[in-house]
């Protein structure tokens, strides 16, 4: 009788360091601080841009980007990973506030948020595992892309001292990290530049340009609709459409993290606390989010923050920067910001990717696929369109690969006292694609009376390749052939006997 191992089962979504570790060592402690502060600073001005892309107010988007740091702090999947108001949502329901007001856009985002918890109880995180690796360095691609882009409109028109303040902002994230580690190069950044613009005075954009910061709390709200069928289908299809993308964005996000860091997130969880996260984000009249792969790399990749005190800091920081701090936060150039999210492009766009030795080796449809999901997403600024083209065309890329390798090879034995027979072996994955093609490889009219379809080295994967053998056995009999299948494996065999003579094909 085998002894039960004495050792402590590990979870596989243990986070290493814990909250506990990180709260016992000033070390991580300190880190994870100063993480979450950069972050803070970081989410302002993309909070307000977002909030007049849905068509709100700039405080909308703050309060959600805090109500929603410090949800998901608790309840999301994926340790120091930042959740709050994103472009991609605000784009799906920005025509809900145009055209019926903002109680019904605050419905739509708690609604999104139901759909989301759901979409996570029937386990659609499950369906990352059939996102290709190709898509998803093409999703990492389009968003340092995008992220670049987005600071154009900071470069473009600006007074000429913006531009040797955000080249010292990066010069100081690149040398930084050379002395110490201890406090992230973001803040360093941030907090030289903004001394530098007041102490002598320099006249270039700052937060304050970018839109009214609130002065109060966030209070509890319910939004005034009708609870009826007609609010229902008014709203239901941007929450749809808003629970999905927010899902898509989040989950792979997620999954780019566990890369960076070598370490295991529950997707489940995520998909959970991300529905509860805009349902609270809702009920305070957030306009609801997901998670930001920009602030997500400042959190882990340029501060180094591994634990959720990074993400339950980034929002109270953020909530006391603009309450209690607003005068001094409204003087930070918008170059620092600018500087620190360039930095941010560069170390998420996957360089080794688009190395010559690198396109050498890859196979041409997986850099179809990567270039194909940059282009769609940086056209679209939908990163979900750009996954699912991806997607489908990675799986037309793999049909059309594996269906070569499905063979017929045919031979005729004529053995004495016995009727001539015509054997076909059949070899490889049979689906809808290389069924197709093997209709067309049998001799039926000159194939002798008896048919031998030996199929041990295949396997039968769907109705059609089903469909594609009675057709064939169809045509022989009309030629007044008979036809024996044989050698079939027990999974090919059990689809067969259920469906063989049950699809219409030509009776």
């Amino acid at each position: 009788m085998a002894e039960k191992s004495s050792l402590p089962k590990v979870s596989r979504y243990k986070a290493e360091p814990s909250v506990l570790t990180a709260l016992k060592t000033p070390r991580l402690l300190t880190r994870e601080v100063l993480a979450g502060l950069v972050v803070a600073m970081a989410l302002i001005p993309e909070a307000i841009a977002f909030s007049i892309i849905a068509g709100v107010d700039p405080r909308v988007g703050l309060f959600s980007s805090f109500v929603m740091a410090v949800t998901i702090a608790f309840v999301g999947g994926r340790p120091a990973m930042i959740t709050a108001a994103t472009g991609a949502v605000a784009l799906v329901i920005a025509p809900v506030a145009r055209d019926y007001g903002m109680e019904y856009f605050i419905a739509t985002v708690i609604l999104a948020g139901a759909f989301q918890i759901v979409l996570s109880v029937i386990g659609v995180a499950k369906l990352m595992r059939f996102i290709p690796r190709s898509v998803m360095v093409g999703f990492v691609n389009a968003l340092a892309i995008l992220i670049f882009t987005a600071q154009l409109p900071q470069l473009l028109g600006v007074p000429f001292m913006v531009y040797p303040l955000v080249a010292a902002g990066l010069i100081i994230m690149v040398v930084m990290p050379r002395i110490t580690k201890v406090i992230p190069a973001p803040l360093v950044a941030i907090v030289v530049l903004t001394v530098v613009t007041v102490l002598m005075a320099i006249n270039v954009p700052t937060i304050r340009d970018q839109g009214e910061l609130p002065q109060s709390l966030p209070e509890l709200v319910f939004p005034n609709v009708p609870l009826d069928w007609n609010t229902f289908t008014i709203i239901a299809p941007y929450a749809l459409g808003m629970a999905l993308v927010g899902i898509l964005e989040s989950l792979m996000t997620a999954k780019f993290v566990d890369e960076i860091t070598d370490t295991h997130s529950n997707k489940t969880r995520e998909t959970w606390g991300q529905g509860v996260a805009n349902m609270v984000s809702g009920f305070f009249g957030g306009m609801g989010g997901c998670a930001m792969i920009g602030q997500t790399m400042i959190n882990v990749k340029a501060s180094g923050a591994r634990t959720r005190i990074s993400t339950f800091l980034a929002g109270v920081f953020l909530l006391v920067l603009v309450l209690g701090l607003g005068d001094v936060l409204a003087v930070v150039p918008m170059a620092a910001l600018v500087a620190v999210m360039i930095i941010v492009s560069y170390l998420t766009f996957d360089w080794h990717s688009i190395r010559l030795s690198t396109l050498k080796r890859m196979p041409g449809s997986e850099t179809t696929v990567m270039v194909a999901t940059v282009i769609v997403i940086v056209l679209t600024h939908n990163l979900a369109i750009g996954v699912v083209v991806g997607v489908i065309i990675a799986m037309v890329a793999f049909a059309r690969r594996v269906a070569h390798l499905a063979k017929v090879e045919r031979r005729v034995m004529d053995v004495a006292g016995e009727a001539p027979t015509a054997y076909y072996t059949v070899t490889g994955a049979l689906f809808f694609a290389s069924s197709n093609d093997m209709m067309t490889q049998f001799e039926y009219a000159d194939d002798p009376e008896r048919i031998v379809i030996e199929m041990s080295g295949s396997h039968i994967w769907d109705a059609s390749t089903v469909a594609t053998l009675d057709a064939i056995t169809y045509k022989y009999e009309r030629h007044g052939k008979h036809v024996v299948i044989e050698g079939l494996n027990e999974a090919s065999s059990i689809l067969h006997t259920r469906l063989a003579g049950n699809l219409g094909g030509g009776h």
